[in-house]
């Protein structure tokens, strides 16, 4: 019996997708679930996974094309049996020894695994797409953490042409070259395209304003210091500032509510509840994975919320639930040491919170002079709905939380 391969049905702020990459060709048997092919929409790459066991008859899309939700991509014959290709003659025994070192150069074949070494520099879903495509990942330029190579590098490598041999005059003088001046004409990734388009709307349709004030972290960092141990032993998560933050801000927003509500058209919608949008920074661009109910969870519980958007994000394995929807945004730009900013409002949303790098520095504590961690904070707002005074008010309840973090755990 065929079946229909059809593109998943897209949620509503993504309008189509694009094929990066085929795992199948027309005649290879597939089993149900195995992926089939990746799509990259504005925000994530998604697997379309085989819905049955058989062979893939027919692709109706190739990569490259955009398709919209429901799209027919491939049909799929289900129970069928792929045809084993014919054997080739026997070869010479010198003739077989001579190709053996040729072969074991790149991956192998798909049951001698990419080797120790090539494994440990790929993420998960890396290494399988690897395997799958027979790769050779010597070719491919990490861009994860501490060089990894993950699988929108693969899918980018496979997407990108590579002449085999170009004339000498075709050739991108060397940087190192002395008087050349070498260029590169790139084409955006769609999410590089969408961030860009984001942050146009968000310029062109919101009367954007900053305020700035500075937190003392010495009882946080004390509370951290003393908690920290038991809290990983407890819990299985360190206990880092964001957590901190993400409580604060929580607070904050229930007795400023205005500033956690969004414009829509000539009426404010006030959200009864707090969906924290974590600005993540990825090889493919920044995305904002949603703590939903964050007024609701325990510390334990946004550490590893946290934890695991990071780690979903280096894989290249963040769906697009993970991105929806989010009423309010913290973005942590200290993470790269950033001393000082003023962070972009993400529509619809009508404020975000910038935290920036931890600096000791002079300060005056009950008449003395002493050195303190100190952090500039911001917060960004749509000043069409907030007040400077609503604007200004929230930022000094986060900083009167982070200083006495006794309130927060109490809910004061």
């Amino acid at each position: 019996m065929s079946i229909e391969v059809k593109v998943p049905v897209l949620p509503e702020s993504v309008s189509d997708a694009t094929i990066a990459a085929w795992h199948k060709k027309p005649g290879d048997a597939v089993r149900r679930d195995e992926n089939l092919v990746d799509l990259e929409t504005d925000k994530v790459v998604l697997e379309v996974p085989a819905p049955a066991d058989g062979v893939l008859k027919e692709i109706r899309h190739q990569t490259g094309d955009t398709v919209t939700s429901q799209d027919v991509i491939a049909v799929l014959e289900e129970g069928a049996v792929a045809v084993a290709p014919k054997a080739e003659p026997a070869k010479p025994a010198a003739t077989a020894k001579a190709e053996a070192p040729a072969q074991s150069a790149g991956l192998g074949t798909r049951d001698s695994g990419l080797g120790k070494a090539a494994a440990e520099n790929l993420s998960p879903a890396a290494a399988r797409l690897a395997t799958e495509e027979k790769i050779d990942i010597s070719k491919v330029q990490g861009t994860g953490r501490g060089g990894q190579v993950t699988k929108e590098d693969l899918v980018n490598f496979q997407r990108s042409p590579r002449p085999s041999a170009p004339s000498p005059e075709s050739r991108v003088p060397s940087p190192a070259t002395p008087g050349s001046r070498p260029e590169e004409r790139v084409p955006m990734t769609r999410i590089r395209a969408k961030i860009a388009e984001r942050l146009m709307q968000s310029k062109n349709s919101i009367a954007m304003l900053t305020s700035f004030n500075e937190v003392n972290l010495a009882r946080v960092v004390a509370m951290r210091k003393q908690l920290g141990e038991q809290f990983e032993k407890a819990h299985g998560v360190k206990l880092g500032f964001m957590s901190f933050f993400v409580k604060a801000t929580c607070e904050a927003l229930k007795r400023h509510p205005v500033v956690n509500a969004s414009v829509d058209g000539n009426d404010i919608i006030y959200h009864g509840y707090q969906d924290i949008s974590i600005a993540v920074a990825t090889e493919r661009g920044l995305v904002t994975p949603v703590l939903r109910d964050a007024q609701a969870m325990s510390f334990a519980d946004i550490e590893k919320a946290i934890a695991g958007f990071a780690k979903k994000a280096r894989e290249g394995g963040l769906t697009l639930e993970d991105l929806q929807g989010g009423t309010f945004t913290i973005t942590n730009g200290g993470t790269f040491g950033s001393l000082f900013s003023t962070p972009i409002v993400n529509p619809p949303q009508s404020a975000i919170l910038g935290m920036h790098t931890i600096k000791e520095r002079p300060v005056v504590d009950n008449g003395q002079v002493v050195a303190a961690p100190m952090m500039y904070i911001a917060v960004s707002y749509d000043h069409r709905i907030i007040d400077g005074k609503d604007a200004v008010l929230f930022l000094v309840d986060i900083k009167n939380q982070l200083e006495n973090p006794e309130k927060m755990l109490l809910g004061l």
